[in-house]
């Protein structure tokens, strides 16, 4: 991934937080057919190895599990807010009329080595922990409990388990922290306006330092 200096993110709370925060990640796989990639949910155990571990799963009919080998080098890109940056935010642009659009973004790169888990037990344990998740923030939140005992297991028959102990994380956080400092503000407005709030809050942070 492109690095420039300005941009680059390796605190590794950070690149957790934008895992948690934005878990749906493309799991990028090389097989004989070539390069695959399969967008799937995961669970972050920031506690296994030395950067953390992704946990998920995917359809027993999905090729991605027989397609490529257990232990395979592969990639898991997460992104974060995202968004166009308009040139006409920035009030230098009045001045000197030299500026040009851009996009902003948050995206965390997971390098890892991909694990098959076609174990029932551990398929059972990533969906209620993914459920739990993803449910707390509901009135009424669904628990596996809820479904009947049958129908719940052919559900469960038909997913299989995967993990991806990551390897090296490496993050970038474009967010306008090159600009001075009331063009990133008027770029911050103008998400604002657009009802852009994540991408505005992110970037707001970034010109704190955070």
């Amino acid at each position: 991934m492109y690095q420039p200096a300005a941009f680059a993110e390796t605190r590794t709370e950070e690149l957790h937080r934008i895992l948690r925060e934005h878990p749906l990640g493309a799991l990028v796989t090389h097989t004989e057919q070539g390069f695959d990639a399969n967008h799937i949910p995961f669970e972050l155990d920031a506690a296994r190895g030395a950067h953390g571990t992704l946990q998920g799963h995917v359809a027993r009919a999905n090729p991605v599990w027989t397609g490529a080998a257990d232990g395979a080098q592969v990639l898991v890109i997460f992104r974060g807010p995202q968004g166009y940056i308009s040139p006409n935010w920035y009030p230098s642009k009045q001045e000197t009329h030299r500026h040009v659009p851009t996009w902003n973004y948050e995206v965390v790169h997971a390098h890892g080595r991909l694990r098959i888990l076609d174990d029932e037990k551990f398929v059972r344990g990533i969906v209620a922990r993914l459920t739990r998740r993803h449910e707390a923030s509901l009135a009424r939140p669904w628990k596996m409990g809820d479904a009947p005992a049958d129908y719940l297991d052919q559900m469960v028959g038909m997913i299989v388990g995967i993990e991806v102990e990551i390897t090296r994380l490496e993050g970038k956080r474009k967010l306008g922290q090159n600009r001075e400092p009331r063009d990133l503000q008027g770029a911050v407005a103008g998400l604002q306006e657009r009802g852009q709030a994540e991408l505005a809050a992110a970037m707001a942070g970034a010109s704190k330092g955070d």
